[in-house]
């Protein structure tokens, strides 16, 4: 009898216990966010998934259910039953913290300091967010501004896309982004590895190190001559052999990737055989060039805007110096045909615009040349998700709407696989699990 009475209390114990416990667990379950989203682009295939469900809790997507989800009255609920989910979008060229203007942005590196760009870096880093593009990688600025913006945006302090930032890119003397390019004699100087300018393999490796000594990601260069430097090639190789290979090598030791402006044949060629991580613009690109891009599977980043941008303002006297306007007249249209090219020819493409030689915040229409030029909407738009993670190595966070993910999330009214050009019209935008845009 005795036996009975202490295995029922026993029981009893037992059971009051798992309704503690069970209680313990209710009481301290963390809120959620919900999104109820109509169409939901995930970026892992062509499947569009429709009416579901994305649950956040703190910044990291923790389930995808099918149907709407209904949530507790402690959840946060948002309703984009009308709309399409997306990742967050993610542009792989771009200049934050500047804008051309036209004649005057030639006088910027007389007349502005760091601070200048600084500010002016803050204002197009939210322009650029609230068109729906959560991450970008920054490829070149004067006075390594933007990793002083990066880790602002890091820290919260200011709103912005997360930032992967090349700071100062590297040139050659008179190369393109050699910064002393059009000046007179009086106040050219010789700038080296410190400003990013090279001579040599011993050179090149040092101004990788500053590179990473100034807080940079990874390593931008410029192979060929370029449209907008007061020099007079556009497309001329401007790195020999050993010094490419030196930057690489030298870049791979850090953990940096290598981004590679060029236009000419033979400096792309070059870099490309060095085994760089992408190739930017890649204006006259021919079938050895995409041979030995998928050979390397080195990535294409196109930037289609820049180049109808420049070729639009060189029909303006004035608005270009006259050194630079029949490069641009010349170079400008031929980029879009060029990723037609590289599209049938099955090269990795990740998106990419040049902002800040174009308007930032108008990052996004460049789907829509994308699309011109024969690519599916779908394809454009895993350009700018999973194909730009990888390219930054970051796919394992970011890229795709998946469970483990951090919750960048954009979305737009309608379906932009029938019309790319909502694209433009981002009415909503989270980052790392919180919203900056819902309208």
């Amino acid at each position: 009898m005795k036996n009975k009475i202490l295995k029922s209390a026993l029981a009893l114990a037992t059971l009051g216990q798992l309704f503690l416990t069970s209680a313990a667990i209710a009481t301290t379950e963390v809120p959620v966010t919900i999104i109820h989203a109509g169409s939901l682009i995930d970026s892992t295939s062509d499947k569009v998934i429709k009416n579901a469900s994305v649950i956040i809790t703190d910044n990291k997507i923790t389930a995808i259910n099918e149907g709407f989800t209904s949530g507790s009255s402690e959840d946060t609920v948002i309703d984009l039953s009308d709309y399409t989910l997306m990742p967050g979008f993610m542009d792989m060229h771009t200049h934050i913290s500047s804008q051309n203007s036209g004649p005057a942005s030639y006088m910027e590196a007389f007349t502005l300091n760091e601070a200048d760009y600084a500010i002016k870096g803050v204002m197009y880093a939210e322009k650029t967010l609230m068109a729906g593009f959560t991450t970008i990688r920054n490829l070149g600025d004067g006075n390594n501004e933007t990793v002083a913006l990066r880790n602002a945006i890091n820290k919260g302090m200011v709103k912005g896309p997360r930032i992967y930032t090349a700071a100062k890119s590297i040139a050659t003397t008179g190369g393109h982004s050699d910064p002393t390019n059009g000046r007179s004699k009086s106040i050219m100087g010789d700038p080296g590895p410190l400003q990013g300018v090279i001579n040599g393999e011993a050179e090149a490796r040092k101004a990788v190190r500053q590179r990473y000594k100034d807080g940079a990601d990874l390593i931008k260069i410029t192979a060929t001559g370029g449209v907008l430097s007061v020099a007079k090639s556009g497309q001329n190789p401007q790195f020999m052999d050993d010094e490419l290979n030196a930057i690489v090598a030298t870049a791979k030791d850090y953990g940096m990737t290598v981004a590679v402006h060029a236009h000419g044949k033979e400096g792309m060629l070059r870099a490309i055989k060095a085994g760089v991580t992408s190739i930017e613009h890649g204006t006259y690109m021919d079938e050895e060039v995409f041979k030995q891009m998928k050979k390397h599977g080195t990535y294409y980043v196109p930037t289609i805007m820049a180049g109808k941008w420049v070729a639009e303002k060189a029909k303006i006297d004035g608005f270009f110096p006259e050194l630079v306007r029949p490069k641009a007249a010349a170079i400008g249209p031929l980029i879009q045909q060029t990723l037609a090219n590289a599209y049938k020819a099955g090269l990795k493409i990740a998106f990419g615009t040049d902002s800040g030689v174009s308007a930032h915040g108008d990052n996004a229409l460049e789907f829509v040349f994308m699309v011109e030029a024969g690519m599916k909407p779908i394809e454009a738009i895993r350009s700018a998700t999973q194909n730009a993670a990888d390219l930054l190595n970051i796919s394992d966070t970011v890229g795709t709407i998946e469970v483990g993910k951090l919750a960048d999330l954009v979305a737009v009214k309608g379906d932009p696989l029938k019309q790319i050009s909502l694209l433009q019209n981002m009415n909503f935008v989270m980052k790392d699990g919180v919203v900056y845009k819902n309208m």
